[in-house]
């Protein structure tokens, strides 16, 4: 592989890393209803394994092999979408909501990302 393509996989491991962490930096927040501590779980699930898999992508043995990874991800990111809509947070919290439909955008935007990896990788 050339330097670029390893610069721009650091770059998504790092912001699959970064995702995660502001992840679990704003359901740290969130109050702990019944709903959200499930839905918590499996958010903190979800958002881990997106970049988890992608880091295994990276150390793939097989073309195969980095293809179903990283459609792992891909599946993974559009999960953490689905339960990050679903957290509810009290209403006077507006930095709660801001950050949420942040979050909720990244999710989409490493979606696409990894569907363009997985098209261009067949």
């Amino acid at each position: 592989m050339n330097q670029t393509h390893n610069v721009q996989q650091y770059d998504l491991e790092l912001r699959t890393l970064n995702f995660t962490k502001r992840v679990i930096q704003f359901i740290n927040l969130l109050p702990k209803t019944i709903s959200n501590i499930e839905i918590i779980k499996q958010l903190v699930r979800s958002s881990g394994s997106v970049g988890a898999n992608y880091i295994e992508a990276n150390e793939a043995l097989s073309k195969k092999d980095f293809i179903y990874r990283v459609k792992i991800s891909k599946k993974e990111s559009k999960e953490s979408k689905y339960w990050l809509s679903l957290l509810t947070y009290n209403e006077q919290l507006t930095d709660n909501s801001i950050e949420q439909r942040y979050l909720v955008q990244e999710a989409t935007e490493l979606m696409k990302i990894f569907g363009a990896i997985i098209e261009k990788s067949k």
